[in-house]
């Protein structure tokens, strides 16, 4: 589980016959920022997709609300 959670935050890169395939991860989409150790501010618009990511591995989380400048989380 901590691997399948590592490489949805974080993304991971493959290699297959010589070539490399880097895969994103959540921290890179947009309203994403990873703050730390555990920490992500997440938007509202990418809260939903994360907190079902959580969810479907029965990760337990916390949720505080938060702003950083003019952008409100979830």
């Amino acid at each position: 589980m901590c691997g399948r959670l590592r490489r949805f935050v974080f993304g991971y890169t493959t290699v297959a016959e010589g070539r490399t395939y880097p895969r994103s991860g959540f921290v890179e989409r947009e309203g994403v920022r990873y703050l730390g150790q555990s920490v992500l501010f997440v938007t509202r618009p990418r809260f939903d997709e994360l907190r079902a990511f959580l969810h479907g591995l029965g990760i337990d989380h916390e949720v505080l609300a938060a702003t950083v400048g003019n952008r409100v989380a979830c």
